[in-house]
């Protein structure tokens, strides 16, 4: 993507003696919507406020359109900011919190007094332009019958859509949000993040949005944008930061339920130990030791112990719970040789009923999908790893 509406490179900002952002690469493209996504205190809220101009950047660059905008104040950025609190004038009515932003860039401060403003050349026609694109927004909202009400007269979800409304009432060249739907209810949340994604591809306006949860992240984002200890760890697809992180922290954060860790080292022929149980894996002879394999829940295949014997490669676990999610379940194992690790499998529509007969404590042999090993070494990176060949391919058929 070559037209950028957004770049940063290098931003740094400390407060105190404490480091939040450790010089921070992202680019944003042109219609481009970036989920930003990290743990509570990375430093994600302080990212948007430096963009919007409302605190400075202690070293580091930022540039909006090729234009750089580290020295502009935050009216002249283009920029137009979602909050979580909603951030409404609580005095207001609708139609007034979604007219003032388009009164204050169209008219004079005489021609925005209800007194004066009928004696400011313009004025008139400037106000029948803002009603007719309240008008407007308010339709594309669904909140036309609410214009005559006040903040304190609203859902939270109406209050949601009013807050969108003002900051699409500016037409900025890029929205910055900063995790708007956390204080909704789940359902009302799932119905915002279809509406607000199709509401941001209609209008073809850039969007890096904050957000701590995994779901909202994966299911509205073109690119995820992974923020660890003040930096972007890794930018990617959905797809790609799930299926294929490139550093361990990465992985132990993207995913619900978490990702399975395990200790692994090199065996003596170079392939891939796990708990002792060689895999048909190898990895680089220089790998060193302490490496560490993860291992996705619906990559673990479960087979009871009673109706066979475990066979080379599988690991030996018993049953500590059974959650019946509906369409799924997901099954919490302790390892024979590691019970301090706890194990989680996704058990899909194929094999739920038998899922739900598993009793407690109940002991199964564990088969790793071999596609699905992730190997990181001793500081986290990922290392590349390739199947045995002529090994035979075991299929995740939990799933």
């Amino acid at each position: 993507m070559t037209d950028k509406a957004l770049v940063l490179r290098g931003v740094t900002k400390r407060f105190d003696a404490t480091d939040i952002l450790r010089g921070v690469d992202l680019e944003l493209g042109a219609g481009e919507f970036v989920a930003l996504v990290g743990p509570s205190g990375c430093g994600k809220s302080t990212l948007l406020r430096l963009i919007a101009g409302f605190d400075a950047a202690d070293s580091g660059s930022i540039a909006m359109a090729g234009r750089p905008i580290d020295r502009l104040p935050p009216h002249e950025r283009d920029i137009a900011m979602v909050f979580q609190s909603f951030a409404l004038y609580p005095h207001m009515s609708v139609f007034e919190n979604l007219a003032t932003p388009l009164a204050v860039r169209r008219l004079s401060l005489a021609g925005r007094l209800p007194l004066t403003r009928h004696a400011v050349p313009g004025a008139r026609a400037a106000w029948a332009g803002i009603r007719q694109d309240v008008a407007e927004i308010a339709r594309m909202l669904q909140i036309e019958p609410l214009l005559g009400r006040r903040p304190g007269q609203l859902s939270g979800g109406q209050k949601q859509r009013v807050a969108l409304g003002r900051a699409i009432a500016r037409r900025p060249r890029i929205f910055l949000m900063d995790e708007p739907l956390s204080s909704l209810d789940a359902a009302l949340r799932t119905e915002l993040r279809v509406e607000l994604v199709e509401l941001q591809r209609r209008l073809g306006v850039s969007c890096l949005y904050v957000t701590h949860d995994q779901t909202e992240a994966m299911t509205m984002a073109d690119r995820i944008a992974v923020m660890l200890n003040g930096r972007v760890a890794q930018v990617g697809t959905p797809a790609e930061v799930y299926g294929d992180p490139q550093h361990l922290a990465v992985a132990r954060f993207i995913g619900t339920p978490s990702i399975n860790i395990l200790p692994a080292e090199l065996g003596a022929d170079g392939r891939l130990l796990i708990l002792g149980q060689a895999q048909p894996l190898r990895v680089a002879a220089d790998a060193g030791p302490d490496l560490t394999a993860a291992i996705r829940p619906e990559h673990l295949a479960f087979r009871r112990t009673a109706s066979r014997a475990a066979e080379p490669g599988d690991l030996l676990a018993s049953v500590r719970h059974v959650e019946h999610l509906g369409h799924e379940a997901m099954v919490q194992l302790a390892l024979a040789s590691r019970p301090d690790l706890a194990v989680s499998i996704r058990v899909g529509q194929a094999r739920l009923h038998e899922a739900l007969a598993l009793a407690p404590q109940e002991q199964l042999a564990l088969r790793i999908a071999p596609e699905s090993r992730l190997v990181f070494d001793a500081a986290g990176d990922r290392l590349p790893a390739k199947p045995v060949i002529g090994q035979p391919v075991a299929t995740a058929v939990a799933s």
